[in-house]
């Protein structure tokens, strides 16, 4: 936690987190693609301290040492030694997947310690025969939900792996469904929220199947990626976690879990991360067996040495501790790194093209994503700017320019809905970084082909 929040002020937001503060700054149950936990926690820590790098990611760096503490914890759970327990949380503590989440605020953040504090509360339920821990589990759940959806798949995962391998007392378990009632009722609103508005995760959804996003990747690269998020050198300790649960009668249903949801994130082309949730518990489970293996000194030795060199490495990867200008080796490995650079000279960039408009002229600022949106609704203020539109996920939902203003559009694709549209500017910015807004020209144009309210649903896209 104290390295993940020395570096928060390295590089800027990323283009998720300046979609959060819009997003929690317009509390709703739901949005088009997520819930209301992560915008409210990012309004939460803006209220406390506005603009504040450091107060924003607090939460992501607590969650981070929850994971840490959780993967520790399971390795208790399946009968390790206190030097189990320090290994599962070495391991997941030098994870690309942990340093990566742990410092900015994302959904996934909030999502990998809701899939690892339910592995933990189910492991120990089933473990110890306290059924009430599942009313536990539900809590957890029903705030995973509200979050995002991918921790129903979870549950998906842990029933398949019951059905297939026991303990199936838990299907006529009271406690299993009572919890499983209180996820629903604290899921509610969500549903509720998705329904009336046409059910939009669907779509994005499917925009994330087809590829239609900056961490997605082909279906066959979901398994071989999990060697990449914890580290290719520790690959073999949450290896052996899975194997071991599969020989263990008990816990059986975990490993299976972990294979059924494998093949069905192929299946649907989800994103490789979203099986990531599984690791800590399988870091937990391999953290004993690799503790029955460090028999010799030699042992001790390549196991401190893989932890080292899995932390240099992700830690290099994953956090912004490299020069913005010396990053481009990094981007090419990790994308998302690229997407936290430049965000104030976009900003900036737009701010000198208005200045081109006459200054009595009515202007809107009309982005092709959430993050330019974001990124204006961030910094505009201080620079004249108004706030943006978009018609990219929640920002669609917030309504349509005014008509008559006079465009500043961000983005080639948004020229076919606008008139008499000249290039004003491109966006660039000073470390030299190709990331999704480089080249991206700014145009000024007189204002859309057809009344907003005829064309505003064509320009909604999700993703």
């Amino acid at each position: 936690m104290v390295v993940l929040l020395a570096v928060t002020s390295g590089y800027g937001y990323h283009r998720d987190e300046l979609y959060f503060l819009a997003a929690g700054q317009r509390l709703d149950w739901a949005y088009a693609d997520q819930g209301p936990v992560t915008p409210l926690i990012a309004r939460a820590m803006t209220e406390i301290s506005p603009g504040s790098f450091l107060v924003l990611r607090i939460p992501s760096a607590l969650a981070a040492g929850g994971i840490v503490l959780l993967a520790g914890l399971l390795a208790r759970e399946f009968g390790g030694s206190r030097r189990a327990e320090l290994i599962a949380a070495g391991c997941a503590a030098v994870s690309s997947i942990v340093l990566f989440d742990g410092h900015w605020l994302s959904t996934s953040t909030v999502d990998l310690l809701v899939w690892t504090a339910i592995s933990w509360l189910v492991v120990r339920a089933v473990r110890t025969g306290r059924d009430r821990l599942w009313l536990g589990v539900g809590v957890v759940l029903g705030i995973g939900l509200l979050n995002k959806p991918l921790p129903a798949f979870l549950m998906v995962g842990l029933l398949a792996g019951v059905v297939v391998a026991g303990p199936r007392r838990l299907l006529l378990n009271r406690y299993v469904w009572l919890g499983a009632l209180i996820a629903v009722v604290l899921w509610l609103p969500w549903i509720v929220w998705q329904a009336g508005h046409g059910w939009p995760q669907f779509d994005v959804s499917r925009s994330i199947a087809a590829g239609g996003s900056t961490s997605s990747q082909p279906w066959w690269a979901v398994v071989p990626f999990q060697f990449l998020l914890v580290s290719p050198l520790l690959a073999p300790v949450w290896i052996a976690g899975l194997v071991r649960l599969f020989q263990d009668r008990q816990f059986r249903f975990v490993g299976w879990a972990w294979a059924v949801l494998a093949v069905v994130f192929m299946a649907t082309g989800g994103k490789p991360y979203y099986l990531a949730g599984l690791l800590p518990v399988l870091l937990g489970a391999g953290a004993v067996q690799v503790d029955d293996w460090l028999r010799t000194r030699a042992r001790h030795v390549v196991l401190i040495a893989a932890i080292a060199v899995s932390a240099l490495v992700n830690a290099t990867i994953a956090l912004p501790v490299l020069p913005a200008d010396q990053a481009r080796p990094v981007v090419a490995l990790n994308v998302d790194v690229g997407e936290m650079i430049g965000w104030p000279e976009f900003v900036q960039t737009v701010a000198d093209v208005r200045h081109t408009v006459p200054t009595g002229a009515q202007v809107a600022i009309l982005a092709g994503n959430y993050g330019e949106a974001g990124a204006i609704d961030r910094y505009g203020p201080a620079l004249g700017l108004p706030h943006a539109y978009s018609g990219h996920n929640a920002y669609s939902t917030w309504g349509p320019p005014p008509d008559g203003a006079t465009v500043i559009a961000v983005g080639g694709k948004l020229a076919q809905f606008l008139r008499d549209c000249r290039v004003a500017a491109r966006i660039t910015n000073q470390a030299g970084i190709h990331n999704s807004e480089w080249d991206a020209p700014v145009m000024v144009c007189a204002g859309p082909v057809l009344p907003w309210s005829q064309q505003w649903p064509a320009l909604r896209h999700y993703g």
